[in-house]
């Protein structure tokens, strides 16, 4: 009993000496303006915006920077003939078909009518900015620089791990379209 007495005695003290320690303010003293602190500064992650309600009842996440107008590739074309669309920036609009289940890192998209065939990986420039895990379903516009690439075995283990579906050439390798946005706007 006389140990809980102490405790308790010690969870009231110690915050009423630290309060008493402290000067009070004069009032004629202006109040202190506090300084914000900017991003940059500080070491915690920045807050994913809200999803904004949109007009047609759903919702729109925008992450990254705002689209900026690139040409728009559709989906398919870019599928069908990805070596002229290498190196260049694209605006594309697809089906989200998976999104990366542990952070949501990359996201694949997929026309609406082919969910079984290649799609468009989509990752995120600089590794600055994810999606949120249930984003499958969703519609997607990104930006961004087309990339055809080879994959590792071992990247491409990893993609499937996270539910990917890679595309493998005549020869057993893994391939895959890439597109490293610059911005993603997705909509419900």
């Amino acid at each position: 009993m006389k140990t809980i007495r102490t405790a308790l005695l010690t969870l009231v003290a110690i915050p009423m000496l630290a309060l008493a320690g402290e000067p009070a303010p004069a009032k004629t003293q202006p109040a202190k303006t506090v300084e914000k602190t900017s991003e940059a500064d500080c070491h915690h992650p920045a807050q994913p915006e809200a999803a904004a309600a949109s007009p047609q009842g759903g919702w729109t996440l925008t992450r990254g920077e705002a689209l900026k107008g690139a040409p728009a590739v559709k989906l398919a074309d870019l599928l069908a003939k990805p070596q002229e669309h290498d190196g260049k920036t694209v605006l594309l609009e697809g089906q989200v078909r998976k999104a990366c289940e542990r952070k949501g890192c990359w996201m694949e998209l997929a026309t609406a009518k082919d969910a079984k065939g290649p799609g468009v990986r989509v990752t995120f420039k600089d590794y600055g900015f994810f999606v949120p895990l249930d984003s499958a379903g969703s519609t997607a516009r990104v930006e961004g620089v087309v990339q055809v690439a080879e994959l590792s075995d071992e990247r491409a283990k990893h993609y499937e791990s996270e539910g990917a579906i890679i595309a493998r050439g005549k020869d057993g390798k893994p391939r895959e379209v890439q597109l490293v946005a610059s911005g993603v706007e997705l909509r419900r």
